[in-house]
């Protein structure tokens, strides 16, 4: 692991952060939770039966208001202040905490446009390389979140020469990207670059919406891709909740000519999607960070991770369109309907060794939507780790659970 660096000592605090984003959605949301509390109290005296809760939750409800109902209502009052006031301290902790990550970017190997191509290995021989393939909606650094916990440097330190792409931010031309340029044309030349570096074929690695460009790239490359690892990549859309999919697709349909109209998904937009998986995550995690020691390892690690999450890209909108309308609402990857550059997408043709990481509690790639992906590929192997879509990157228990059995899989003889 790499060794932790000392706290800087900056002369000036650094400018509060922005985040969490959108900051608006998660104030609402708590004000929907906490706030009903209080205008549903006038029913507690009302005698409606739809409101009073049945078993031991409506019977101690009733007995306390038995007692002194006004009582009651003013315990009411003063949990929902203590609450808000929590969460307002955990955010207010977060935006001026003083941890900036500070891990400066090794050599650039490659670089087109927006998209480098970083080098671990920094520039030598030793180690084998391996491509890494991040998500289109966020940074690639979750992969080298900070000096305590990085799997791309500790990957270097174990046998490895990690090649990551970063995407960056998306200038004009990416703007009119589809998933067939940055496969088809981005990926592969950034693949071309580290084939080069290799001096032959390579493993790829891809992590979540990466992985679904890797299967793709490795069909159309097969001579040049010589193993993937797909770490909680989605495949079945439909395959846990179809219902849910279908539904995200449709709530998002209206707004998708004004996407087109603006040439990209906003960032706001793109965290709004994931907040409606858990509209309540934000104020658990920002009330339980107002408990912890602002100086502590537990409270860096939080505002390293939320940082990271909140420094996310926009999205291209025919990227974002084809997305929401065909992966979510049709799920044309598992249909077999999924096209780049005319064909389809077809995991049953790959021929290469394949790792397939699920991680059991993940909420943003069910498991049954990877679990379907390694089905279609002959001879996967599958980890199913007890973590969560990020955890599995950079939690406490992802070392031994997903770093070692990367490394191993890697490293291992042809």
């Amino acid at each position: 692991m790499t060794e932790p660096r000392p706290p800087r000592r900056d002369q000036t605090p650094p400018a509060p952060r922005q985040g969490p984003r959108p900051l608006a959605l998660h104030l609402t949301a708590a004000q929907s939770l906490w706030l009903t509390s209080l205008a549903a109290l006038p029913l507690s005296r009302s005698g409606l039966p739809d409101w009073k809760p049945d078993g031991p939750l409506g019977a101690l409800l009733a007995e306390v208001e038995s007692h002194d109902a006004e009582r009651f209502a003013a315990s009411v009052s003063r949990e929902v202040r203590a609450r808000f006031d929590t969460l307002l301290t955990g955010l207010e902790r977060y935006r001026h905490h003083p941890y900036r990550r500070d891990l400066a970017d090794p050599p650039t190997l490659w670089r087109e446009g927006a998209t480098r191509l970083l080098d671990y290995g920094q520039g030598g021989s030793a180690g084998r390389p391996v491509l890494f393939v991040p998500s289109l909606v966020n940074r690639g650094y979750v992969l080298d979140l900070s000096a305590r916990r990085s799997l791309l440097r500790w990957l270097a330190q174990s046998g490895i020469r990690p090649l990551l792409v970063e995407w960056g931010w998306p200038g004009d031309i990416e703007r009119r990207f589809t998933l067939t340029d940055y496969i088809a044309g981005r990926l592969e030349r950034a693949l071309d670059a580290a084939v080069a570096a290799a001096g032959g074929p390579l493993p790829v690695v891809g992590y979540c919406m990466g992985g679904q460009l890797v299967a793709a790239l490795a069909q159309r490359r097969p001579h040049d891709v010589s193993a993937i690892a797909l770490m909680a990549t989605p495949w079945d859309f439909h395959g846990d909740a179809p219902a849910e999919a279908e539904r995200l697709a449709a709530s998002m349909a209206p707004f998708l000519p004004l996407v087109a109209e603006w040439g990209e998904l906003p960032v706001d937009g793109i965290q709004a999607l994931f907040t409606a998986l858990d509209p309540l995550l934000a104020v658990k995690k920002f009330s339980a960070f107002a408990r912890l020691d602002p100086a502590s390892d537990r409270a860096e690690a939080f505002v390293a991770l939320e940082d990271w999450l909140n420094d996310g890209v926009p999205l291209a909108a025919p990227v974002a369109i084809e997305c929401l309308s065909g992966w979510y609402g049709e799920n044309t990857p598992a249909r077999g309907e999924w096209r780049i550059a005319g064909e389809p997408v077809d995991p049953g043709r790959l021929d290469v060794p394949s790792l397939h990481l699920i991680p059991s509690r993940d909420r943003i790639v069910p498991p049954a939507s990877a679990r379907a992906l390694a089905d279609a590929i002959a001879g996967a192997r599958r980890i199913e780790p007890t973590l969560g879509h990020i955890g599995m990157v950079v939690g406490g228990r992802a070392p031994r659970q997903i770093w070692k059995p990367l490394a191993d899989w890697l490293t291992a003889p042809d």
